[in-house]
């Protein structure tokens, strides 16, 4: 009996084994830093991104102006043109907020540059990890980068640098 159940166990054991999956882990965020071509994205996105703040402070800046100028000619003013002031000063609060979100928005106009520059590098890289796993028989791929869940992994199944040079 004890030999029959030992017998059970080993199988059961080289079973598990056999169905065990294959997995490796990547830095993603070490993997895009790496290619010049991302770093040169972040920095054109960057520098529109600071553009379009430029344009929308000039905006607010605006209405702002508008405000404390109504404030110091309110009391001089009669019920009917403090409304019309009133309605102005919102309509054009109203317009920059509206400006704002479609240029940050998020099908605004600096999201869309994002994902025209950004989305075929992504697009590359994960080709690419997908080749890389494919190829050495891995059937997962475990991102480290902005993964708090993972608490310890095994060096010999970090291939962050091994996709780096695929992709170059």
């Amino acid at each position: 009996m004890k030999r029959f159940f030992i017998a059970v166990v080993a199988m059961m054991l080289t079973a598990g084994a056999a169905m065990a999956q294959n997995y490796m882990v990547v830095d993603s965020e070490k993997v895009f830093k790496s290619l010049a071509e991302y770093n040169n994205a972040l920095e054109q996105i960057e520098s529109l991104s600071a553009q379009y703040q430029k344009q929308v402070d000039a905006k607010f800046a605006e209405v702002e102006k508008m405000y404390n100028t109504y404030m110091q000619q309110r009391a001089s003013l009669s019920a009917s043109v403090q409304q019309q002031r009133e309605k102005q000063i919102l309509d054009s609060e109203a317009a920059a907020t509206e400006y704002q979100q479609s240029l940050f928005g998020t099908d605004g106009e600096l999201m869309k540059k994002r994902m025209e520059l950004i989305q075929p590098i992504q697009k590359r890289v994960f080709s690419t990890l997908e080749s890389f796993a494919k190829q050495n028989g891995y059937d997962l791929v475990i991102d480290i980068s902005a993964n708090p869940t993972v608490l310890y992994y095994s060096e010999k199944v970090n291939f962050t640098d091994k996709i780096i040079e695929a992709l170059k």
